[in-house]
């Protein structure tokens, strides 16, 4: 479990601030046209750091172009400080061009700065430093925060090497914004609670523990718990988790928890897949990167996560989170192409592929959450490889009902995970057609692959329930080199985007 830094705030000066590295940002100077006639690198700009660069004689920015600074976006530069300021170390980090003048679709806005910039600085302190300030926050301090809590996070509980130091984080700023630190932190907790169930192996997160673990999380900020296991999915008749996870030793789960406010008028069911590991059943994967399906429960750990945070925030909205939780294993009595399955609710699926098993579940789930009546409904998963291709690996596919899709894209896009808007084009619909039953849970081709596993989800969805899918194939775990605040192995998206959609639904309904 990654241990986050403790925080604090201070308005004192920071050049005089007790700490072994001091944080400030840059950005770039004048562009290279406009540079001088010799070629001399153009200082950068300095932001939130005029006592510092005071301390310095005024000549900070000189020094760091000097060092290579050039204000490019998660640019790292250690200075020494020779005493200049209490800190023995300076770390300027930069933060890009400005906001408005990037202007490009797509360019982070300021906010999204801060926050690759604070955790690239957070990844670049040295290990021995115990003692961080940030003057970042001055800019923005929610984003700082999370900047700097997501890029500390390290998952160490498989490494026989110590965990490193434990930190404290002093950010620019007063008293009277302890609630907007509080609330940040709560954020970028909860994503590092959703990295650290996405980072533990398969052998250890199987679906009773995974259970497990979401009840100690749930019940320790108070939420309401239901857990069924595989006796009562049998009763109550959930045909695609049972189905799913017949062909593993260890049985489904599904796990109900539920955050009431007594003054909250609209209530939002969340749900999230929880394969704690996809060989790809009978249809089975290719051995190459197979590791990755570790992740395949992403949506149903940030699922969780938002739950405890809509409780520990105590947010004036009612949510519920529906989680089904399944391995996907080969076996003598796994599930197999040409099944027929009675899903929850009675509409029956034939099985055409069965490594297109996070939509079965789902489906159970998903009815399983508008019989509550919500007035909104978000499901997020690692559902298609098509996203990817569609996408990339860093863009969410959105789906859904047309109004409410497009409210949470813009939510994805203010906190700075991001996402793309994506139609159900209802030709598609036909290509799910059976031979034998309701639906199939895949088409015979395939194309429009993310958009045709939107359109099988939506058979599930109740009339005239808003309602959005995300699919996090790709974002929800980086097999590349870390960036920004984003580690490698499992991100935690989207959990931000989750939290800022339901603070929208408690402020405007």
């Amino acid at each position: 479990m990654s241990i986050p830094p403790d925080l604090e705030l201070s308005d004192a000066a920071a050049a005089a601030a007790e700490v072994d590295v001091l944080v400030i940002g840059t950005r770039p100077g004048a562009s290279a046209d406009e540079g001088d006639d010799d070629g001399v690198p153009v200082p950068p700009l300095l932001v939130g750091a005029d006592d510092v660069d005071a301390a310095f004689g005024g000549e900070l920015a000189s020094l760091l172009s000097l060092a290579g600074a050039a204000g490019a976006a998660e640019e790292v530069v250690k200075l020494p400080s020779r005493g200049a300021i209490t800190a023995p170390l300076l770390l300027a980090v930069g933060l890009g061009p400005e906001s408005s003048s990037a202007g490009k679709q797509g360019a982070p806005d300021l906010a999204e700065q801060v926050r690759r910039a604070s955790g690239a600085a957070a990844r670049a302190l040295p290990k021995s430093a115990t003692r961080i300030g940030s003057t970042l926050s001055s800019v923005d301090l929610p984003a700082a925060v999370e900047g700097t809590v997501l890029g500390t996070y390290a998952f160490t509980d498989y490494r026989s090497a110590p965990d490193g130091p434990l930190r404290t984080v002093t950010f620019h700023g007063g008293p009277a914004e302890q609630e907007r630190l509080a609330d940040a932190a709560i954020t970028a907790r909860a994503v590092c609670a959703a990295r650290d169930l996405i980072n533990t192996p398969p052998n250890d997160l199987y679906p009773a523990e995974f259970a497990r673990r979401a009840v100690e999380m749930a019940e320790a900020v108070g939420l309401e718990v239901e857990v069924l296991d595989e006796s009562e999915l049998a009763a109550a008749g959930y045909g695609g988790v049972l189905g799913v996870g017949t062909g593993s030793s260890r049985p489904p789960r599904l796990v109900r928890l539920r955050h009431v406010h007594p003054d909250a008028t609209k209530h939002v069911a969340l749900v999230g897949k929880g394969i704690t590991f996809d060989t790809g059943g009978i249809s089975i994967k290719p051995a190459a990167n197979m590791d990755h399906m570790t992740s395949d429960m992403s949506g149903a750990a940030c699922v969780v996560a938002t739950a405890c945070l809509a409780a520990e925030q105590n947010l004036p909205v009612n949510v519920t989170a529906t989680v089904p939780m399944a391995e996907n294993m080969p076996s003598g009595t796994a599930y197999r192409p040409g099944d027929v399955l009675t899903m929850y609710g009675g509409k029956t699926v034939e099985v055409l592929n069965t490594d297109a098993e996070g939509r079965l579940i789902l489906g159970d789930a998903i009815v399983r959450a508008c019989e509550d009546g919500p007035d909104y409904l978000v499901e997020t998963s690692t559902l298609t490889g098509a996203q990817t291709v569609a996408l990339g690996s860093r863009t969410a596919g959105i789906m859904g009902s047309d109004a409410w899709r497009d409210r949470v894209a813009g939510a994805a896009a203010g906190t700075g995970e991001g996402g793309w808007a994506m139609p159900l084009p209802e030709e598609l619909r036909a290509d799910l057609d059976s031979r034998i039953a309701d639906i199939a849970n895949v088409t015979g081709h395939r194309f429009g692959g993310m958009l045709v596993a939107g359109i099988f989800l939506r058979e599930f969805v109740a009339e005239g329930v808003p309602w959005a899918h995300i699919d996090i194939a790709g974002p929800a775990f980086n097999t590349g080199g870390p960036h920004g605040y984003t580690p490698k192995g499992g991100t935690g998206l989207p959990v931000r985007t989750l939290a800022a959609v339901l603070a929208d639904v408690a402020r405007q309904g």
